[in-house]
């Protein structure tokens, strides 16, 4: 393998890796997000 060869695998290799870094913990340091509590909210209000 020549040297420019070398080059780009590593160059690709080391940007794919940040890459699915940086969604990961994008991912990771995302809060929840408050889902409706569906059975309540179907309730038909008795008057």
């Amino acid at each position: 393998m020549n040297t420019s060869a070398l080059l780009m695998m590593l160059v690709t290799e080391v940007a794919i890796t940040l890459i699915t870094g940086y969604f990961f913990w994008k991912v990771l340091i995302t809060p929840a997000r408050q889902e409706p509590d569906s059975f309540s909210e179907n309730d038909e209000e008795k008057l």
